[in-house]
């Protein structure tokens, strides 16, 4: 090996340098080093973008489609805002006023005699166009007082 170094090297090297033709061992491991700090980091920083996605499982269908595009947003465009707007939203409980809307609307689909949104899904070849149902007559109430008292 003594033949192998050049005549204005030094008499001692370390041990990470390496005769020429010769595999470089600390070449290779900080590559596979490099490699493995990058996909970790990776992993770690979609998990990160994931927060809020995951947080907003518990809640609403459409609050959670918020969440998840603003997610993809700060993903793609680097916006760290979208993301904590992201993350404050998956935090806040959104009150469904859907269903209550829906009870409603079928309530006065009923009185009304049409077909409520669950019978027109189950069968669309029943839904007929016919007359709403007629309302009851209306309660006429006489006035019990003299017509020439007066009003206070």
């Amino acid at each position: 090996m003594a033949d192998s170094i050049h005549p204005a090297a030094i008499e001692h090297l370390p041990p990470f340098i390496t005769a020429p033709g010769q595999t470089d061992y600390l070449f290779y491991g900080v590559i596979i080093f490099l490699i493995v700090v990058v996909l970790v980091i990776g992993n770690l920083y979609f998990q990160l973008h994931a927060v809020p996605e995951r947080m907003a499982h518990r809640t609403s269908k459409v609050q959670m489609e918020i969440v998840a595009v603003l997610a993809l947003i700060s993903l793609f465009t680097h916006n760290h805002l979208f993301w904590i707007a992201g993350l404050l939203l998956a935090f806040v409980h959104i009150p469904d006023f859907s269903t209550p809307l829906y009870s409603i609307a079928d309530s006065l689909a009923k009185l009304s005699g049409r077909p409520t949104v669950d019978e027109e899904t189950d069968n669309p070849a029943r839904i007929e166009h016919s007359e709403p149902a007629s309302l009851p007559e209306p309660v006429v109430r006489t006035n019990t007082m003299a017509e020439g008292s007066a009003h206070v």
